[in-house]
């Protein structure tokens, strides 16, 4: 997916809601752990409510990983799903890779060529030949870490080197790099003050934004110190749209939490926008 068509889905739906889907078996409804493929099925069933609502799903592997070779085929029906009957949403995975090159290169084959998703999530601690493999492949994206919503984030991320914080180092370097054009960045919705000073740096980029919602990140902050003047931001909310109902209804309630976010965003691109 070009981002030209990413930007066209974001003014076709008026929104730029990224719903997380991390499934922990734990918290499903429990009727569904009834059935052959539990962290499908649900998922299928999140996915027929707010697909309307939503530009992009990001499943975080690591739900997946966590049930051996069972959760891995979940994760393979779940974006063939998508891509099979929503072509058009933009599919994260959400793994967090970054190796040596040639590793980076094996990763970037299964996530974009095997489970063909549109982005993967990368960690840059390894440098430019850990992340510069995920870059070559066209028409997909590498999102990577730059200012993340934990609180270990302040260990290493903002630290001053030289007169600067090391975030912004990232991100200067990181626009150096082959194929850079194809970057997106992770920034945590709970860093809302530090969105002026990234933008500087990438003013154009893709923003992926976790943290609103369960984390208490505040939507209108981020877009007001975030938006640029096509959004530019992929803000994802998991538990609190998942996880909505335990019940059987929990695919409706979980379309009730969406539209309150999507009719939230489309007041701010309304009066931002003019549209």
């Amino acid at each position: 997916m070009t981002t030209q068509q990413l930007h066209e889905q974001i003014t076709r739906k008026k929104s730029f809601l990224c719903i997380g889907l991390d499934v922990d078996l734990t918290k499903i409804p429990q009727h569904l752990l009834e059935t052959e493929d539990p962290i499908f099925e649900f998922n299928k069933a999140i996915i027929d409510a707010t697909h309307d609502l939503a530009i992009a799903y990001k499943p975080n592997t690591a739900f997946y990983e966590a049930y051996g070779i069972k959760g891995w085929l979940s994760l393979q029906k779940t974006i063939n799903y998508i891509n099979e009957n929503h072509p058009r949403i933009f599919t994260i995975a959400d793994a967090k890779r970054g190796d040596i090159g040639n590793t980076s290169s094996m990763y970037a084959k299964a996530f974009f060529e095997d489970l063909n998703f549109d982005s993967v999530t990368v960690a840059p601690y390894m440098g430019k030949d850990s992340v510069e493999p995920f870059l070559a492949f066209q028409n997909k994206h590498t999102i990577m870490l730059a200012l993340t919503s934990n609180e270990g984030a302040f260990d290493f991320q903002t630290l001053i080197t030289n007169g600067t914080e090391l975030y912004k180092q990232v991100l200067e370097t990181s626009k150096t790099w082959k194929n850079s054009e194809n970057l997106m960045y992770v920034v945590g919705a709970t860093k809302a003050e530090y969105f002026s000073e990234i933008r500087k740096i990438v003013p154009d980029s893709f923003l992926l934004v976790p943290g609103v919602g369960a984390q208490g990140g505040s939507l209108s902050e981020v877009c007001k110190y975030g938006m640029n003047d096509k959004v530019g931001l992929l803000i994802n909310s998991s538990r609190a749209i998942i996880y909505a109902s335990k019940e059987k209804d929990f695919a409706d309630k979980a379309r009730e939490e969406a539209l309150k976010v999507q009719q939230e965003m489309e007041e701010i691109m309304s009066s931002t926008f003019k549209v």
